[in-house]
């Protein structure tokens, strides 16, 4: 019987290896987006009495490269991140930010009057203000008192 000699390194990477087959098979194509490092605005979404809003973090992109679209009940957001070159390739020591084209997809509720959307941007974070259906929104009924 021969003695081998055990290397822990060898085992992690094997290991590494079947966790990212796994990864891989359950996430199918957005598994290669993020392995690409593809860039997805981070989005918050939230609701009052009136509307429905979605803030996304878009920093560095202009107004001209946001598309904003509507497909039956869905809302679409498109757009691109440029990368500027004001300094010569060559002399870039790292560039770490993430570039390029990115979508967002949000399904929207019934509840929402297309017509009236809206849009804006500033500082970095796009607004969209998805208002109610006016025959949605609560009605409060008052109650009248009768003598008896």
């Amino acid at each position: 019987m021969a003695i081998q000699r055990w290397d822990p390194l060898k085992e992690l990477a094997g290991l590494r290896s079947q966790m990212d087959r796994i990864f891989e098979s359950l996430l199918g194509e957005e598994g290669e987006e993020i392995k690409r490092g593809a860039w997805v605005p981070p989005v918050d979404i939230y609701e009052t009495e009136d509307e429905i809003v979605i803030k996304a973090e878009v920093p560095g992109v202009k107004q001209e490269d946001i598309e904003i679209k509507i497909e039956d009940d869905t809302l679409i957001i498109r757009g691109e991140k440029k990368f500027e070159r004001d300094v010569e390739k060559e002399r870039y020591h790292r560039a770490e930010r993430i570039y390029g084209v990115f979508q967002r997809t949000f399904i929207l509720p019934k509840t929402v009057d297309k017509e009236k959307i809206k849009a804006s941007l500033k500082n970095g974070v796009l607004t969209i203000i998805l208002p109610k259906k006016e025959e949605v929104k609560p009605k409060e009924i008052t109650i009248e008192v009768e003598s008896e």
